[in-house]
């Protein structure tokens, strides 16, 4: 054998390598590695991380939008408890004043109605109040209110309905003047005017003594 002959590569043995060679690397392109697999599986993309803060953004102003209802509730609900309270103070200091009364100086007992009342009211006690300074005159009635018990019945922070119930004693010439104890139950509506409440409607009647 010369030694052009030794020296010459197989040309069938180049074919094989350079297949096996291809072959090999199609192989490692579809069959990655499996520790870069899950490495890379592990490591969230940029979009991945953009969500996930886009999503805690989206939670964080759910609960401060929550946070801010729930408050301005407790808020507004507190506001009514408070307006319901001084309605029913009102009504507990009015009620007094209607319940009391002498023959001999009304004109104190209806200023004093008159500076409490609005509306329909005190349209009305207005227009009444000649008669009833006459009615009780002649019956040289006296009365006292010993005890008020009041609760409301309804109320926002405008409005209310109060229930009144005035223990008094009454004096007139139809009780021999003797001191007779009574009670009178009403309902005041009143309504908020500036800082004070005022009463627009008494339900019942005053309970005065009949001619």
């Amino acid at each position: 054998m010369s030694d052009n002959e030794i020296n010459e590569p197989d040309a069938a043995d180049d074919t094989v390598n350079l297949e096996k060679d291809a072959s090999e690397a199609d192989t490692a392109v579809a069959q990655p590695d499996s520790s870069r697999r899950r490495i890379s599986l592990s490591l969230p993309g940029r979009t991945g991380m953009l969500a996930a803060a886009a999503a805690g953004v989206v939670v964080l102003g759910a609960a401060i939008g929550s946070s801010v209802h729930f408050y301005n509730q407790n808020a507004s609900t507190q506001d009514i408890l408070d307006a319901r309270e001084d309605a029913r103070l009102a009504a507990c200091k009015y009620a007094p004043t209607l319940a009391t009364y002498d023959s001999k100086n009304l004109d104190t007992w209806i200023t004093g109605v008159m500076d409490g009342a609005t509306g329909d009211w005190r349209t009305q006690f207005d227009s009444t109040s000649e008669d009833l300074k006459e009615v009780l005159a002649k019956g040289e009635v006296v009365s006292k209110a010993t005890d008020v018990q009041c609760a409301i019945r309804n109320g926002d922070t405008t409005s209310a309905e109060a229930i009144v119930v005035i223990g008094q004693t009454i004096t007139s010439l139809g009780t021999e003047s003797k001191a007779t104890p009574g009670q009178l139950s009403t309902v005041l509506r009143l309504e908020k005017s500036g800082d004070r409440w005022l009463v627009n409607k008494v339900e019942s009647p005053l309970g005065l003594p009949q001619r």
